[in-house]
């Protein structure tokens, strides 16, 4: 790929997470954030519109509460809107609620997936234009101390899912379709 100028650039590819323990320190009996940060080949406004508009199409099957291969996942795009799937009998399963609405830069959510809405956690999307055609998307997954002794189990549940999940993002974004990857 080059970049406007005709210069030839490689690929865009995940910048190295942050590891889980490399957070600044957090106050006695919290948890600190999971930070991580990924380097993805297109403006912002289009991978925030992957993100958001075609959440369905690059989300991993099977990940899900019901564990209905057929399930959709869907976000509703407003501040107060919910983020859910759907089964293949129709059964609405809510995730979470979005916190924060500011496209094409900025996606924040309270996350509980599998869990009730009370042990929500906070999932803080950033959109960084880099200003060459691509962008940095910075993650904070913050709040597992609302989990009690859930919490550390859940923090490293959630790791191995960003791990898996945004390698499918990644290449939807980069890739023009937003289709799922194998």
């Amino acid at each position: 790929m080059s970049d406007p100028t005709g210069t030839s650039r490689p690929p865009a590819s995940p910048l190295q997470p942050a590891p889980a323990d490399a957070t600044l320190p957090s106050p006695a009996g919290s948890l600190a954030p999971l930070r991580l940060s990924y380097a993805i080949d297109c403006a912002p406004e289009h991978a925030f519109a992957v993100w958001t508009e075609r959440l369905g199409q690059w989300w991993p099957r099977g990940h899900s509460a019901s564990g209905d291969p057929a399930t959709s996942v869907a976000l509703e795009p407003r501040r107060g809107g919910r983020i859910y799937e759907r089964t293949s009998t129709g059964e609405e399963i809510d995730w979470g609620e979005i916190t924060v609405w500011d496209p094409p830069h900025r996606l924040a959510y309270l996350w509980h997936i599998r869990r009730d809405r009370a042990d929500a956690t906070d999932v803080d999307l950033r959109f960084v234009d880099n200003g060459d055609g691509t962008t940095r998307l910075d993650i904070e997954h913050r709040g597992w101390e609302r989990l009690g002794a859930d919490g550390p189990p859940w923090r490293e549940a959630n790791t191995a899912g960003w791990s898996s999940l945004i390698p499918n993002f990644i290449a939807a974004a980069e890739s023009g379709t937003g289709t799922d990857v194998p």
